[in-house]
This record gives structure tokens, C-alpha cells and sequence, in this order.
């Protein structure tokens, strides 16, 4: 498992690219501080409290091509779940905490996914200037 990236994937990449080529502007990996854990969103914008998250198929269980392994599944198979399950918390938390998660798996479309982003970040740019 250590030639698995932890950040800078090729979807990660990809999906920050676009996200420049709109001129948005954003950190990687900036901690969010949460009463029970520090989360480390793929990509932030802090002004607008926006946290975005490419998510593994794999890792993450994506419905469409999330697999569990034949090989040591009563290892893998709690390990996965354990995955989704603090997904499930880590969104819950930020949403608490006034931020807007946007979750998007690996094989969707970067201009996609950076256009879902851009009006999730006018969206609050435009509600907390009000």
C-alpha cells in the first residue's frame, strides 16, 4: 500500500487544474480543525467554507466501481467500511460547522466536478456578503 498516494492523485490534479482554469483560486489540504478530529479536505476555500473531496473508488466504496477484495476480505471488507463510515462523520461535522462538502468520485469528469465547485463557491461568496 505505499506506492498508494495520499495526495496529488491524477484525479486530484486534474480536478485542481480545472478549477484554476476558472480562476478560482483554493488551498490543497488545508486542516480543518472539527470538535472530534482534524480533516484535511482535497481541496479548500476557506473564505467560503467549501470543502471538496476526491474520493477513491476503491478506497471509498463508489456504487459503480467499488470492489472488495476475494483475497483477505475479513480484513478488507471492515477496513472499507470503516472508509464510508467516517466519510459519513467527517461530512457531518464540517456541515455543522457551516461548511458546504461537495463529494465527487475519481473517474468523474474534472470540468464536471470544477463547475459543481464554482457554484458551490459563488453560492457562499454571494450568501455571506449579504
Amino acid at each position: 500500500m505505499r506506492a498508494n498516494r495520499r495526495a496529488d492523485t491524477k484525479p486530484e490534479v486534474a480536478v485542481r487544474s480545472a478549477l484554476h482554469r476558472l480562476g478560482l483560486r483554493f488551498r490543497k489540504h488545508h486542516p480543518i480543525r472539527l470538535p472530534n478530529r482534524l480533516v484535511k479536505p482535497d481541496v479548500v476555500f476557506t473564505r467560503q467554507k467549501v470543502a471538496v473531496f476526491i474520493d477513491g473508488c476503491f478506497w471509498h466504496g463508489c456504487p459503480e466501481h467499488g470492489t472488495t477484495p476475494k483475497a483477505n476480505s475479513d480484513y478488507w471488507k471492515p477496513k472499507l467500511e470503516r472508509n464510508k463510515a467516517r466519510d459519513r462523520e467527517v461530512d457531518l461535522g464540517l456541515a455543522a460547522a457551516g461548511w458546504t462538502v461537495i463529494r465527487v468520485w475519481e473517474h468523474d469528469d474534472a470540468s464536471m466536478v470544477a463547475a459543481t465547485v464554482r457554484s458551490a463557491v459563488v453560492k457562499q461568496s454571494n450568501t455571506s456578503q449579504v
